[in-house]
Parts: C-alpha cells; sequence; structure tokens
C-alpha cells in the first residue's frame, strides 16, 4: 500500500472519485461535479499550501484519497476519504500512518498533524485511536449536517512529532476543572456529564424505570449463567424488585453515588446487558467496572466493547486516575474481557469472598487500569 500524489492531469478521475462515492460524515455527503471543479481550479488540492494523494492498495487500486492542508503552517490538517467498496477493510489506519511519515518526515519539521471527524464517525475515530492519535478535543454542536440539518458534536484528534518519533502515544492529561473555593468541599452531586454515550455497535446510558421488562427477561433467560456469579441472580427475578431496584439505580445515577449502564444494540435496540462504574471514591477518581449480559448474546464482544467504552468514559469524561475489574478466579469470561482490553493483573486475594452457590470462601482476582 502507498501514497502517490495526485497531479492536475488526474482531474477526471478526482471528479469521478468524489462525485460516485458516499461521504455521509462529511460537510457533502454528495458532492458535485460543479463543487470539485470549482474546488480544484481555487487550488484546493494542489498548491503551495496543499498536496494531495492517491491511496493505493498493493494491486495498484484507488482505494482513497488524503488531502494535506495548512502545509506552511506548523500545524497541518488532512482531510482522509476512503472509498465505499474499500470501507472497513483496515486501509485507514494504514493510510493514516503513511500521512504522518509523510508530514513528520518533511524537511520543515513539522510540529504536530490534527484531524478532525464527527463524534459518531467510529470508524475513523478508531483509526486515529490505532494510529497513535490522541483525543484532544470534543466540541459540542460544531459539525452541521446539512442532510439531517442539525448540528453534531465534533471530535479531534491529533499527534505530535515527539510522539510519532518515539513511537508512543502520550494521553491528554485533564486537569482543567475550576478549583473550588478555598474551604468549600468537593460535591460529585454537581459534577456534570453525559448520561448516554455510544460505541460503535452500542447505545450506553443510565438505567431507567422503564428498563424493568427488559432486565427482567434477560435475567431470567440467563439465570443460570449468572446464578455463580451475581448476588441478584440467587433466586427468580421478580419484576416489581427490579423496578424498584431501577428506581433506585436511577437516583444513585443523578447523586453519583453508583453509575449503572444498561446497554443495547443500537440498530434494533435490544437490551444486551447491563455495566457500570461502581465503589466509587470521588478523591482518588476511582471507580470498579462490573457487568453481566443477557447469554443470548454471549460471544459476540458486546461486552468487551461495552467495558472499552465506559472504561473510556472513566477517563476522559470522570478523570479517573484508577479503574479496577474484580472478578473470581474461575470466571474465565470475566477475565477474558479484562485481559483482551489490557487490564494489569494486579494480585489474587485469598479467602476474599464466599460463593453464592456452597458457601465457601474464594478468591478474586484484581485487575486495573490508570492514568499514565
Amino acid at each position: 500500500m502507498k501514497l502517490t500524489e495526485w497531479t492536475m492531469e488526474e482531474q477526471e478521475q478526482l471528479i469521478h472519485f468524489m462525485t460516485t462515492n458516499s461521504w455521509p460524515y462529511h460537510g457533502q455527503e454528495h458532492p458535485v461535479r460543479a463543487l470539485i471543479q470549482k474546488t480544484i481550479e481555487e487550488g484546493g488540492y494542489q498548491s503551495d499550501q496543499v498536496t494531495t494523494f492517491w491511496v493505493e492498495n498493493d494491486e495498484g487500486e484507488q482505494v482513497g484519497l488524503v488531502k494535506i492542508f495548512d502545509l506552511q503552517d506548523d500545524i497541518p490538517l488532512f482531510d482522509l476519504r476512503i472509498a465505499d467498496p474499500y470501507r472497513g477493510k483496515g486501509y485507514g489506519p494504514k493510510a493514516l500512518k503513511m500521512t504522518a511519515d509523510f508530514v513528520f518526515s518533511l524537511p520543515e519539521k513539522k510540529i504536530r498533524l490534527e484531524g478532525h471527524t464527527r463524534h459518531d464517525n467510529f470508524a475513523m475515530r478508531k483509526a486515529f485511536e490505532r494510529t497513535g492519535f490522541v483525543k484532544e478535543a470534543h466540541i459540542r454542536q460544531a459539525w452541521f449536517s446539512a442532510k439531517e440539518n442539525r448540528y453534531f458534536d465534533a471530535v479531534t484528534y491529533g499527534m505530535t512529532r515527539e510522539d510519532w518519533q518515539q513511537g508512543v502515544t502520550t494521553p491528554v492529561l485533564w486537569e482543567d476543572t475550576i478549583a473550588e473555593p478555598s474551604g468549600t468541599p468537593f460535591n460529585p452531586v454537581l459534577l456534570e456529564f453525559p448520561e448516554e454515550f455510544e460505541s460503535e455497535r452500542l447505545l450506553i446510558r443510565a438505567p431507567r424505570r422503564e428498563d424493568a421488562v427488559h432486565s427482567y427477561e434477560a435475567i431470567k433467560h440467563s439465570i443460570e449463567s449468572l446464578r455463580p456469579w451475581m448476588p441478584f441472580a440467587q433466586k427468580k427475578p421478580d419484576l416489581k424488585q427490579i423496578e424498584a431496584n431501577l428506581i433506585e439505580a436511577a437516583a444513585d445515577f443523578q447523586l453519583r453515588k453508583d453509575l449503572r449502564l444498561h446497554f443495547f444494540q443500537k440498530e434494533t435496540g435490544e437490551f444486551i446487558g447491563s455495566s457500570g462504574l461502581h465503589r466509587i471514591d470521588w478523591e482518588v477518581r476511582k471507580f470498579e467496572i462490573g457487568y453481566w449480559v443477557d447469554n443470548r448474546f454471549e460471544g459476540k464482544g458486546y461486552v468487551t466493547e461495552a467495558v472499552e467504552r465506559i472504561t473510556r468514559f472513566a477517563f476522559e469524561e470522570l478523570g479517573a486516575n484508577r479503574v479496577e475489574i474484580k472478578c473470581d478466579p474461575d470466571n474465565v469470561r470475566s477475565r477474558a474481557v479484562a485481559e483482551r482490553l489490557d487490564f494489569k493483573l494486579e494480585g489474587i486475594l485469598r479467602n476474599e469472598t464466599i460463593s453464592r452457590l456452597d458457601n465457601k470462601l474464594r478468591d478474586t482476582c484484581v485487575y486495573s487500569k490508570i492514568r499514565e
């Protein structure tokens, strides 16, 4: 795979590329020929400030286009587009890496490289993160979609020369909270953060009373697989009791005592399972993630996806310094989630709990991630 510089002799190829593919996360989802022609004539694809490259795969097919602009500045930006038939095949991260290599190899020694996208463009966001770019901003109501006639949030990712040279990713330390007046104690109830967010396939949100039926059906169907590990699964579920519990959980969420989170399949709205941030220490900014899933959805990676997104939520939105996962050593599914997400096994606490099945003492594995 390589980048090949676009030339003015290839105007028709570029116009065809731009007008025959769809661009749902750009200003114009279906740009017309006249607009592309005008942009070319005004130097929008080739000038002292702009260089454009074809993204070519190993078969020589033009699978994408990357435009690098503001090249006279110390901080260039770029626009990457992968053609419809080639999306989801891994070309995005590879093209991003080649773009970074090109920019940081320029003799002017550029300081950093930036890219922006709509907050729900999860494919692009994953490409950024897999390539070593760091999320540096979340800008509310900043991206207008003409098709949907509304504004979306936007996100900014960046890579510094130092990170590129060293092959590392340095996260942003969000230490910009306004200090409380002297003598005023910290009150987590006053913290503002989203109560709903998304991953690639999931909608993750605070619990609601109306979730009771979905939770009841999931527990009823999965009771045998949940019983060894979950205290609530020791007896048959009761719909009214679950409803009352959800009312309490929603209140605890608002009071910031416990942050239960339910996750649903975005396309179908189906209830998949429950997770959340528990045993919260707001002074330390320490959280423990728990999770369970309706066993009809086991083996599809939903729990891993939910836990990964909730972990990012804890670090990015709540300023977490430590996130823990605790589980029984024999709970191989739960341990696999922690290990897939690179949580570190810090130790095994011996005789730390009592089994819900036979009242025997059990050990507990402690996994964690910390703010580096």
